[in-house]
C-alpha cells in the first residue's frame, strides 16, 4: 500500500556507494547512454545510446506478467517466460484427469489454447518518465501524515491522467529513496492464454533439490499468448478475440552463446536492498531472516503433511508450496552468503565512510546531519516493530479470513469517491479483486485451510499482550475454529463473489463468523494503518534528504549510481562464464548427458521417456553446440538480476534471443543486498535446449514456425 513511498530505496538509511563492478547494475533504460562506453567495451554490437529507447527494439518486445518478466517471440503475440511463472495457470487448469502440472500442455491450434489463471495479464512497456516535480508538488514543507497524504494524492492524480488512455495500466514508483519518482506506462492485455509448457520433468527437473543450485538441468520455459478484441483493444476473454500484434518481437539467434560471450537481460526486477543501512542489514540477518526461514520451513512441511496422498489437494496447493519452498531456500542462501562476504562489516565500513564525508564539511553537516539523525531514530523504531509484524502476518495463512478482510475493506472503500480510495480498492482494481476471489476456489481445501490457520494463530499467540491485536483476541475468546468453517459460506465461490457488491451495513449484519471477525478487527487495523502512514511520511522526508547526500557523494567520486530495483523496467548486462568454488570449477554450461545422469524416473528427477531416449541416441540435430560436441541445457552468466527477473529473455550482443534467465545460485542470492562478482551468477535455460525440446520431444512445430525457426 505504501510501496510507492518506500520503493527504490526501501531502506530507512543509505549506505555509502561501493565501486560499481563491470557487470553490476540494474539500470534504468534512460541510463544506457551513460554506460554506453562500458557496454561497448564489454562486447555490445548494437548502438548503446539508443538501446534504452522504449520505442525501438529490443525493449518494445519486453513485457511483464505482473510478478515475472517475459518477451514477445512472434508477430502473433506469443510470449516466452519461465515454466515456474505459468505454474499457477497450469495448476488452475489441472485436474486429476488432466494433470498439466505433471504432464505438460501443448495447444495444437489457436482454438486449443486455454485461459490462464484469473488475474493473469501481459503488460507491454510503453513509457517510463520522470514525474518527480509533479509528485513532490505541495509536499516539500509537509511532514508525517500530511506529507504522506499529499504524495498519495499526487500519485493518484498522475495515474488517473495516464489511465485516461484506454487499456493502460500506470504506476508511479520511488527511486533513490523518494529523491525521484518515475511513472511507468504499460498496455494492459487482459486475455492471456496458456499455449505450451513442457512436462514437470523438464520445466521443473530437479525440483526443490536443485533449486538455486549448480549444475542445473532444468528446462524452465513456457509460452503464453496475448489476445485482444478484433479492433485491437484490450478485452476480457472472448472466443472472438484475436492474437495481439506487438510492435516488435525478438528474433531467435541462429547461433547460441559460447563461454565469454556478451549477453544482456531486460525485465522487471522486484526488490533489492542494496541501499539499506548497516543496522538494518544486521537486524535482517541476525533476527528477521532466521525467524522467516523457520516459519517458512514449518509452513512447507505442514502443507506436505496435509496434502500427502491426496492428488486433488496436492494440485490445489502446488503453487503455494512452490513459492514457500523457493523463498525459504533463498533466505537460507542469503544468510550463508552474508557470512561468506562479511556483508554487515562491509556495510558498516561503507556507511562510516559516507558519514565521515558529511562530517568533513560543516556545510554538508548542516545540510544533512539532522536527516541522518532522524533516520537513525526511525530505523530503531522499525526494527523494534518488524518481528511483531511478522508474527501478526501468520494470521494471513487462513484464506477465508483474508478474503473476509479484503471484502470488508472493499465495501468500506466503495463508500468513498474513487480518487480518495486506497490503492488496490479503486475502480481500476475491481477486476483484480474479483479474480483474486475467484482463484481461491482452485487453491483451497477447507480442512487444510483450517489446519494452516490454526498453526498461524498459535504462532501469533507467542506475542506478548502489548503486541497483540486486541480486537482479534476478544472476538476469538472461547471460539473453536471448527465453528468458523461449519458456519461460513465464503468457501463457496458464488457466495463469496456476492459480497463484492454488498454494503458496509450488510457486512455488519452478517452472521458469517469470518465476516464478523473482519468487522470486529477493522477499526483497530485502520488505526494501525494510520500510524503507519504517519511514520511513512516521516521516513520519506528524511530518506529523500539523505539520498540527496548519497547522490552527491557518488558524484564526488565520479560514479554513476543505479537505483534499487522496485518492479520497474531495468536493463543489465554481463558475460557467459563459470566460476571457481573451493575445490571445484563450475564450467559455464550443463549438457543433455547430465539429465540422463540425474534421471531416476521418480519424483523430482523424472524426465520424459522420449527425452531420455533421444539423449541416449545423441539425437540433437541442429541444436548441438559445435564447441561442446553436445546439446547445452543451462548456462551461467554474471548478469545482475533478482526476483521478478524470472522469465526475462536473454539477448546476445546483437539483441537476438538466446534463452531465459530463471534462477541464481545459492551463494549469490545475497546480491539482493550487495553484488559480489566473485560469487554472483545467474542461471539461464539455453535457447537451443528450448528449441530442441519443442521440436524433438513435444512436437511443437506450429510454434517453431511461428517464431521463424525453419523446419528441418
Amino acid at each position: 500500500m505504501k510501496k510507492f513511498l518506500l520503493a527504490g530505496a526501501s531502506a530507512l538509511m543509505i549506505a555509502a556507494p561501493a565501486a560499481v563492478q563491470a557487470d553490476e547494475g540494474m539500470w534504468l533504460p534512460s541510463q544506457t547512454g551513460a554506460i554506453a562506453d562500458e557496454m561497448k567495451a564489454a562486447g555490445l554490437e548494437l548502438d548503446a545510446k539508443t538501446l534504452g529507447d522504449l520505442q525501438r527494439p529490443p525493449l518494445t518486445a519486453i513485457a511483464s506478467l505482473g510478478g515475472c518478466s517475459a518477451a514477445f517471440l512472434s508477430p502473433d503475440g506469443l510470449v516466452a517466460t519461465n515454466h515456474h511463472c505459468v505454474a499457477g495457470s497450469l495448476q488452475y487448469n489441472s485436474s486429476p484427469e488432466n494433470d498439466y502440472l505433471t504432464n505438460g500442455f501443448l495447444a495444437q491450434t489457436l482454438g486449443d489454447e486455454l485461459p490462464a489463471a484469473p488475474g493473469s495479464r501481459v503488460y507491454v512497456i510503453e513509457d517510463l518518465r520522470d514525474v518527480s516535480k509533479d509528485m513532490l508538488k505541495g509536499a516539500e514543507k509537509l511532514e508525517g501524515r500530511a506529507r504522506y497524504d499529499r504524495l498519495q494524492a499526487n500519485r493518484t492524480a498522475l495515474i488517473e491522467a495516464c489511465e485516461k488512455q484506454a487499456n493502460r495500466r500506470c504506476d508511479v514508483r520511488a527511486y533513490f529513496g523518494g529523491q525521484q519518482y518515475w511513472l511507468q506506462q504499460q498496455l494492459e492485455i487482459q486475455d492471456v492464454r496458456l499455449v505450451y509448457a513442457p512436462a514437470a520433468g523438464v520445466g521443473n527437473f530437479g525440483g526443490e533439490k536443485d533449486n538455486w543450485m549448480w549444475p542445473r538441468h532444468t528446462g524452465d520455459f513456457s509460452f503464453y499468448r496475448a489476445y485482444v478484441a478484433p479492433d485491437g483493444s484490450s478485452a476480457a476473454f472472448s472466443k472472438d478475440n484475436v492474437p495481439f500484434k506487438p510492435k516488435a518481437w525478438l528474433p531467435i539467434a541462429k547461433d547460441g552463446v559460447k563461454d565469454g560471450d556478451f549477453i544482456m537481460v531486460a525485465g522487471f526486477p522486484g526488490t533489492t536492498e542494496r541501499l539499506r543501512s548497516a543496522d538494518e542489514a544486521r537486524f535482517y540477518y541476525e533476527e528477521l531472516y532466521p525467524y522467516q526461514q523457520s516459519m517458512l520451513t514449518e509452513y512447507g512441511n505442514r502443507i506436505d503433511e496435509l496434502t500427502a496422498g491426496n492428488q486433488a489437494a496436492t494440485i490445489a496447493y502446488a503453487a503455494t508450496l512452490q513459492g514457500v519452498e523457493n523463498y525459504e531456500k533463498k533466505i537460507a542462501g542469503q544468510m550463508a552468503g552474508a557470512d561468506a562476504i562479511s556483508l554487515v562489516a562491509k556495510k558498516q565500513a561503507e556507511e562510516a565512510a559516507f558519514r565521515a564525508w558529511i562530517k568533513a564539511d560543516p556545510k554538508r553537516e548542516t545540510q544533512y546531519g539532522a536527516a541522518l539523525a532522524e533516520l537513525d531514530r526511525l530505523i530503531a523504531e522499525g526494527n523494534a516493530a518488524a518481528l511483531a509484524d511478522a508474527r501478526k502476518g501468520m494470521l494471513g495463512r487462513g484464506q477465508l479470513y483474508g478474503a473476509a478482510r479484503s471484502l470488508y475493506r472493499w465495501a468500506n472503500e466503495q463508500a468513498k469517491p474513487d480518487k480518495d480510495r486506497e490503492p488496490g480498492y479503486q475502480a481500476r482494481d475491481k477486476a483484480f479483486m474479483t479474480q483474486g476471489m475467484q482463484r481461491i476456489e482452485r487453491r483451497y481445501v477447507a480442512e487444510i485451510d483450517k489446519a494452516l490457520w490454526e498453526d498461524g494463530i498459535a504462532e501469533y499467540r507467542q506475542l506478548g499482550a502489548d503486541d497483540r491485536i486486541r480486537s482479534f483476541d476478544a472476538f476469538m475468546d472461547g471460539r473453536d475454529l471448527a465453528s468458523f468453517y461449519a458456519a461460513t459460506e465464503l468457501g463457496n465461490t458464488a457466495k463469496r463473489m456476492e459480497w463484492m457488491g454488498k454494503s458496509v451495513a450488510d457486512f455488519k449484519a452478517s452472521s458469517d463468523p469470518f465476516i464478523q471477525l473482519a468487522v470486529a478487527t477493522y477499526d483497530e487495523a485502520m488505526a494501525a494503518e494510520a500510524a503507519d502512514k504517519e511514520r511513512s511520511g516521516q521516513v520519506q522526508k528524511a530518506r529523500s534528504k539523505v539520498m540527496e547526500a548519497r547522490l552527491a557523494y557518488a558524484a564526488s567520486q565520479g560514479k554513476t549510481m543505479y537505483p534499487d530495483a522496485n518492479g520497474s523496467l531495468r536493463f543489465t548486462y554481463g558475460k557467459v562464464t563459470g566460476k571457481k568454488v573451493d575445490g571445484q570449477e563450475w564450467t559455464p554450461f550443463t549438457t543433455a548427458e547430465g539429465i540422463v545422469a540425474k534421471h531416476t524416473g521418480r519424483g523430482e528427477f523424472d524426465a520424459p521417456d522420449k527425452m531420455i531416449e533421444l539423449i541416449k541416441a545423441k539425437d540433437y540435430g541442429r541444436w548441438a553446440a559445435p564447441e561442446l560436441g553436445t546439446l547445452p541445457v543451462d548456462y551461467l552468466s554474471t548478469v545482475d538480476i533478482t526476483n521478478g527477473n524470472s522469465g526475462s529473455s536473454t539477448l546476445n550482443a546483437r539483441g537476438e534471443f538466446v534463452g531465459l534467465a530463471f534462477d541464481g545460485t545459492i551463494e549469490g542470492v545475497v546480491s539482493d543486498w550487495m553484488y559480489d562478482p566473485a560469487i554472483n551468477r545467474t542461471i539461464h535455460v539455453d535457447s537451443r535446449f528450448m528449441l530442441w525440446t519443442m521440436e524433438k520431444v513435444d512436437g511443437a512445430d506450429r510454434l517453431l514456425k511461428e517464431m521463424g525457426v525453419s523446419a528441418q
